[in-house]
């Protein structure tokens, strides 16, 4: 049994993933509109992966026999005034996930919650990958995003990103 506050944490941070993914959904909707098929299939796969951590959290939650009653998710923002601006709130976003699965693992170590502890490991390097990949993505814009060939490519680039589920996931 996860300690109370534990699992409210955890509880809390699946709503976190799944407005994520809903957050990436938009903007992907948001590049498509802007017939940017790349742009729109990079976030779109990136609103998978985070629907994945929602489900790996649901799954450690329900093993450890703790029910889950889900909240309402936040409707996400869905007006974007630049190709750029989604990017930088992308890399905003994960941040601010990253704060989170922190404070769970402050949270699990001050209860000596070994177990979410190890659990929580596999989050805190995917934080950071989620991390480097959002800051690349808006260097490589700002490198190429203000000519229309470069654009083009990068764009081409971006659209051959597949989602490959979560080996945890699958578990």
């Amino acid at each position: 049994m996860l300690h109370p506050d534990v699992k409210k944490l955890l509880v809390e941070q699946i709503n976190k993933e799944l407005y994520s993914a809903y957050l990436y959904l938009s903007i992907a909707n948001y590049y498509a509109d802007q017939n940017l098929n790349g742009f729109e299939n990079w976030f779109y796969v990136q609103a998978q992966e985070e629907r994945d951590h929602a489900m790996i959290i649901r799954t450690y939650l329900i093993d450890n026999g703790e029910p889950i009653a889900m909240g309402a998710i936040a409707e996400p923002k869905n007006a974007f005034s630049s190709f750029g601006e989604p990017l930088n709130d992308a890399l905003a976003h994960e941040q601010y996930v990253t704060a989170s699965i922190h404070s769970i693992y402050s949270a699990a170590a001050e209860r000596k919650d070994y177990r979410t502890m190890q659990f929580l490991d596999w989050f805190i390097r995917e934080q950071g990958e989620e991390e480097k990949n959002a800051d690349d993505l808006i260097k490589r814009f700002a490198l190429f995003g203000g000519d229309a060939k470069s654009l083009y490519m990068l764009n081409a680039e971006l659209a051959a990103r597949v989602y490959t589920p979560s080996t945890l996931a699958t578990t």
